[in-house]
């Protein structure tokens, strides 16, 4: 059994688990890809533009009811459009370039708890990630995180109904005495798989426990997701993003291929 979650940085909420790729006789998967959002906001940095996310991979080892993950994007590139806030202290202002930085990077442990070939399935997830490893560029913060989810789907007739839910405990810039946020992890996926396709739509979010204060670079995030893969050893796949808090993109696209073997 093979989980892949692909872990996006503190700019995108926890990708969900991908129960597709659950295969029996499967003991790796391997996928690679790009994302491209507008109207993303940068926090830290305090603007707004455009993010091109390039070389995004995802390995993973099953063994037994484990699989392990290690995965990560290669180059970031935004490019400021408007300002919204002033930079955080330590941060490049807006100067007109680009914005270039390497992350996130990050490991998980995904153990099944339930017999392969269920109708109805259950997991638990535990990880840890790196957003970025310079606070300087202003898209991320160098400050570990870590999290742990639950996670059920159920299965009738090729139609499919998966929710999890969680804790993630991030790091922060060390604003007004915080030193960490804790946030709630979401994610409710519905899919239909056909011989050849298998579209799909999903809500994914995040949400902080502290009401009433917002700490920059962990603020509530929320996003739609209109996605189509193919099925097979070989698969390609893409996905349709729609932003529903002022910190997710306005809309997206992602697109990957990979492998099971």
């Amino acid at each position: 059994m093979l989980f892949p979650p692909q872990l996006n940085a503190q700019l995108r909420p926890l990708d969900p688990l991908n129960w597709w790729v659950m295969q029996p006789g499967k003991s790796v998967s391997a996928e690679l890809g790009a994302e491209f959002l507008q109207g993303q906001r940068a926090s830290l940095a305090g603007v707004e533009g455009e993010l091109l996310e390039l070389g995004k991979f995802s390995l993973i080892w099953q063994t037994g009811r484990v699989s392990l993950e290690a995965a990560g994007t290669v180059l970031r590139v935004f490019q400021d459009n408007s300002v919204f806030a002033e930079p955080v202290e330590g941060t490049r202002s807006p100067n007109g370039s680009r914005r270039t930085d390497s992350g996130d990077y990050r490991v998980s442990t995904t153990v099944r708890l339930t017999p392969e070939r269920q109708d109805l399935m259950a997991a638990l997830r535990v990880g840890t990630r790196l957003p970025t490893t310079d606070n300087r560029v202003g898209l991320e913060r160098d400050q570990t995180d870590f999290f742990a989810l639950v996670a059920g789907r159920i299965e009738r007739a090729g139609a499919s109904l998966a929710a999890e839910t969680g804790v993630g405990i991030f790091g922060t810039s060390v604003q007004d005495g915080f030193e960490q946020s804790d946030v709630l992890l979401y994610a409710l996926t519905a899919q239909y798989q056909t011989r050849w396709l298998a579209p799909s739509v999903a809500l994914v979010g995040q949400a902080d426990g502290l009401r009433g204060w917002t700490i920059r670079g962990n603020e509530d995030l929320r996003e739609l997701r209109f996605g189509v893969r193919t099925t097979g050893r070989y698969w390609a796949r893409a996905n349709l993003i729609r932003g529903l808090t002022d910190f997710s993109p306005r809309t997206g696209l992602v697109v990957s291929a990979g492998l099971l073997r």
